[in-house]
């Protein structure tokens, strides 16, 4: 007798033994995402999506073994939110930055994804095919494999941090950064932080939008180039 998988993507969601289910892991997975949406992260347990669905919360656990898995479940359907449908387009850069603002547009519609806690959600199946996305851009790059990984970890990171960021100041990163700059302003213009002051004189104009842009190419190229 092998043991049970530990991995909830190991398990096949029915043994084919028994009645037939009333319910399935996409259907809990979509109560638990749009509870989340509403209402937060805190708001997922199983009890309260036992009652959207109008079941007891023991049979939920016919489907999953714990909230930790249902985690990985809404993770990893929000990881099928972001399409990739397009082959490479031959500049790493560009597909790394495309690829960037659907992530972004993932936490957006999901702020929750951010209060996750990294190491106790694993990665599941749609979170696997975004990487092999993201790896099959880099697969002209003549850089070890774990130099590529560590570079996509890097980019998801940066992301979620605007996102943080964006959501920390009200939905508005230019809000902030503007009001940042009316500070900073005042600051340098006493004249006691000459590099400061030189550095702001160079920066470009604060644009919520073309963050990424902005920033990625850069970050990317420093890991992943010569």
């Amino acid at each position: 007798m092998t043991d049970r998988p530990r991995s909830i993507w190991l398990r096949p969601e029915r043994t084919g033994r028994g009645p037939v289910p009333e319910h399935d892991r996409a259907g809990i997975t979509a109560a638990a995402v749009s509870l989340a949406d509403a209402h937060g992260l805190g708001a997922v347990s199983m009890r309260r999506i036992a009652a959207e669905l109008g079941t007891g919360p023991a049979s939920l656990y016919r489907y999953v073994d714990s909230r930790d898995e249902l985690l990985e479940l809404m993770a990893d359907a929000v990881a099928g939110e972001v399409d990739l449908s397009r082959p490479p387009s031959g500049n790493w850069r560009a597909d790394l930055v495309a690829l960037a603002h659907q992530v972004r547009a993932a936490y957006r519609r999901h702020p929750w994804l951010l209060d996750l806690v990294p190491g106790r959600v694993g990665i599941g199946p749609r979170a696997v095919d975004q990487l092999e996305h993201a790896l099959a851009a880099l697969a002209g790059l003549d850089v070890p494999g774990p130099v590529k990984l560590e570079a996509v970890a890097m980019l998801n990171g940066i992301v979620a941090l605007a996102v943080r960021t964006e959501l920390q100041a009200g939905g508005s990163a230019t809000a902030w950064s503007a009001a940042q700059g009316e500070f900073l302003g005042a600051v340098t213009s006493a004249g006691t932080h000459p590099h400061l002051a030189a550095a702001l004189a160079g920066a470009p104009p604060a644009a919520e939008e073309d963050l990424l842009d902005r920033i990625l190419p850069r970050m990317l190229a420093g890991l992943l180039e010569p």
